[in-house]
């Protein structure tokens, strides 16, 4: 369903984004990590079409990403790092409004807008105001923001950052039942238990190139051997990232 290949992207003198490929299938969701300035952000900016790449092709469903009216994006659901909503707008408002973006028909905005709700578990406070949600139910919002089109890719911006335990749990299980109904999800967290449970495969990305990819089986692989134990265990995710990327702090 979606498609780079060979992105590239320069800021000046500073390549921000270097040859970088990736893939995603319809009922899979891939992790995309790196560290802070790795370069996920402009990946992601590309793969939604909010920047242009200096050099490669983005495909939505075998469609270019390419102009303000490019087709491809009317199947791109994208979250955003930070919290895209109208705090004075209710919930569902709030949905009729971003489905009215998409170009919804005033007859289905408000039937998509309920249906988007469910998905992430406040249909009980559709008439309520951002203002008074918790940071965990604006997350859950600002996701049923990307979806009140019925998106084929969903692109998600580190949408777990500040919220609590049962409200990131209440965001994995509605990632994975999109993945059940067959849509194409690109995470990207800094949280490695998080791309461990809900991952199929992890493209890892550093300096602005792809520097490890595949499922977690295939990334154990790649981690230095372990020493001598009495029971010798996998190398987790964080093994790995740090194994490649380095233990520095990155800032």
């Amino acid at each position: 369903m979606l498609q780079a290949t060979a992105l590239r992207k320069s800021y000046g003198d500073q390549v921000a984004v270097h040859e970088v490929s990736l893939a995603v299938g319809a009922g899979e969701i891939v992790g995309l990590l790196g560290p802070n300035g790795a370069g996920k952000s402009t990946t992601v900016a590309m793969l939604c079409g909010l920047a242009r790449p200096d050099a490669g092709e983005v495909r939505i469903g075998g469609l270019p990403v390419t102009g303000d009216d490019a087709a491809a994006k009317k199947k791109i659901g994208l979250v955003p790092q930070d919290i895209s909503l109208f705090e004075d707008l209710s919930a569902i408002r709030n949905l009729e409004l971003f489905g009215a973006l998409y170009g919804l028909e005033a007859a289905d905005r408000r039937n998509r807008a309920h249906a988007a709700l469910e998905r992430v578990g406040l249909a009980d406070h559709a008439r309520a105001k951002p203002a008074t949600f918790s940071g965990g139910m604006k997350r859950r919002l600002n996701i049923a923001c990307a979806l009140v089109h019925d998106p084929d890719v969903i692109l998600l911006d580190e949408p777990t950052v500040g919220v609590d335990p049962q409200s990131r749990n209440a965001i994995f299980e509605s990632l994975e039942a999109l993945r059940a109904r067959g849509k194409a999800l690109l995470y990207t967290s800094h949280y490695m238990e998080e791309a461990e449970r809900l991952c199929d495969r992890i493209v890892i990305v550093d300096h602005g190139r792809v520097i490890a990819q595949g499922a977690l089986a295939d990334l154990q692989r790649l981690a230095p051997a372990p020493k001598p134990k009495p029971v010798r265990t996998a190398a987790s995710l964080e093994d790995i990232f740090l194994h490649l990327t380095g233990h520095a702090p990155r800032d």
